[in-house]
């Protein structure tokens, strides 16, 4: 007796179709799993014998073979549990499951159907491959609804899909869901920081850009507190995005079962003890690191000195290609991390050098190799240093309301629709992403801002990819005054975000010689 069944595998972001070929045979008993089929895979066997006595049906005293195919293609994980379930039962002539169909989830051995990860890629994958109906754990339903013309059941056990599929009872199809309803989760308002008038500004023209940024100032000065409400002046996340966002979550296993859509731009915040492979991914079968988990949104390194070098310096690749790969045995895997990197640090390590209150502890060798551990290259590509300076008692003490973050969002908006406009029809989602051959095509400048420019570069001997950040920043700045060229004053006000670099680490590498 034979029966196969679809189901899907996944490895990394890409999944691929299985069928589940089922061969009930004379001979002695026993249960075996072909098919390249790791550990996790091997032991469902004794889930699903365990699943069937649960449900009254005996395990077939024959010889059963179960094959995955293609069978040149390793198999991870526990997601074929519930198609082999079914797959034994259609072999038996308990029930006949329909071509257009695939099956995934896994079987506890009470016959319960436990969730997954990475249901939304492999939904994406079965409707691409002409699949109309998917069968998942009923904690993944509503994260496979998210995919258009698909018809999704959420089922809980494995004995409620037998009786769906012998007609006894039907269980009922999951809504499609859109981005429109799901409630998107609050987030801090600029509103609650006082002072700070000109790094709110410089955050300003960085989201309103989608540039990187470096915040230095001493402790308590509100840096953290400004980088965790920067979603809020983001554009919103369009369908495609959220999508691409979602799916990255849902293979990580970090997507509520209630909120199945990343509906808000990420932000992730790692702690300063986090690996290289926490940062970048990795595993035996490599799973998104934190800069993947940022996708389309924000990755705060706060105490950015204190990161172990090794490990900030991954970043300066994928901060280019807008991607991660990650070359194990099984294969390579690449990962997307379109992201704005927003940092925080102190200029020394007791925080107070250059305070105008309070004197700095550290001595200037101490506070020149703490600076140095931020490498030269990685500084370059932070887009905006941003010198946060201490709050004063008047700020703290002031009744005058702050400008709220829905405020500053339209006006981020309005130079993000500038941006769309004038990338229609290219890759080019926002001016941090000008590739170096559109640059000169989209940032014209007047005779004055080239001659800015010029003695910019030349004074400051500004390396080719910063003249190429500057510029794109110069090129937000006259976005946001509603200017189509750039003009002197947007080069001046690109360049006063390109200083601190000057101030600190090259009197700190004086010092320290």
């Amino acid at each position: 007796m034979f029966a196969k069944v679809s189901s899907l595998g996944l490895f990394g972001l890409n999944a691929f179709p299985v069928d589940v070929e089922i061969n009930l045979s004379k001979g002695l008993p026993r249960f075996e799993i072909v098919g390249l089929a790791d550990a996790a895979v091997q032991e469902s066997r004794e889930r699903i014998k365990s699943a069937l006595y649960t449900c009254g049906i005996m395990f077939p005293t024959s010889n059963c073979i179960v094959n995955l195919a293609p069978a040149d293609r390793r198999k991870n994980g526990s997601m074929h549990d519930l198609a082999i379930f079914m797959a034994i039962l259609a072999a038996l002539g308990r029930v006949q499951v329909p071509e257009d169909a695939a099956i995934i989830g896994e079987v506890s051995l009470n016959g319960d159907v436990r969730p997954v990860n990475g249901v939304l890629p492999m939904t994406l994958t079965a409707r691409q491959r002409g699949i109309k109906t998917m069968y998942v754990p009923l904690a993944n339903a509503k994260e496979a609804a998210v995919v258009e013309d698909m018809t999704v059941y959420g089922v809980p056990d494995a004995k409620s899909l037998l009786e769906h599929l012998e007609g006894e009872t039907c269980l009922q199809p999951m809504q499609h869901i859109g981005l429109e309803q799901v409630d998107a989760p609050p987030i801090p308002d600029f509103a609650d920081v006082h002072g700070q008038t000109a790094a709110k500004h410089a955050l300003e023209l960085a989201a309103a850009g989608g540039h990187n940024a470096l915040l230095i100032g001493p402790p308590g000065s509100g840096k953290s507190m400004l980088a965790k409400r920067m979603p809020g002046i983001l554009p919103a996340l369009t369908f495609a995005e959220s999508i691409e966002t979602t799916m990255i979550h849902s293979v990580a296993g970090l997507l509520d079962a209630e909120h199945p859509l990343v509906t808000v731009r990420p932000f992730r915040s790692p702690h300063h003890t986090i690996s290289s492979a926490g940062l970048a991914g990795g595993g035996t079968v490599p799973h998104p690191g934190e800069i993947s988990l940022a996708h389309n949104g924000l990755l705060f390194l706060d105490e950015l000195a204190e990161f172990d070098r090794r490990t900030l310096e991954i970043l300066r690749q994928p901060l280019e290609d807008r991607e991660v790969t990650i070359s194990r045995a099984a294969g390579t895997i690449r990962y997307p991390c379109s992201i704005m990197l927003i940092a925080a640090m102190n200029p020394c390590p007791c925080g107070y050098l250059g305070h105008p209150t309070r004197p700095c502890t550290c001595g200037q060798r101490a506070a020149a190799q703490y600076l140095n551990r931020i490498s030269g290259p990685l500084l370059d590509r932070f887009d905006l240093h941003i010198e946060a300076a201490p709050v004063t008692f008047d700020d703290l003490s002031s009744q005058k309301p702050e400008e709220s973050s829905a405020e500053i969002r339209k006006r981020v908006v309005a130079a993000r629709e500038i941006q769309n406009q004038r990338f229609a029809g290219t890759k080019i989602t926002c001016n941090a992403r000008i590739t170096p051959d559109k640059l000169a095509a989209f940032c014209p400048m007047t005779d004055s801002a080239k001659a800015r420019l010029k003695a910019v570069f030349e004074k400051m001997g500004l390396s080719a990819r910063a003249y190429d950040r500057l510029l794109k920043v110069a090129r937000t700045a006259a976005d946001m005054a509603g200017s189509e060229v750039i003009d002197a004053v947007h080069i001046a006000e690109a360049v006063q975000y390109r200083t601190l670099d000057r101030k600190y680490w090259q009197t700190g590498s004086t010092d320290s010689r």
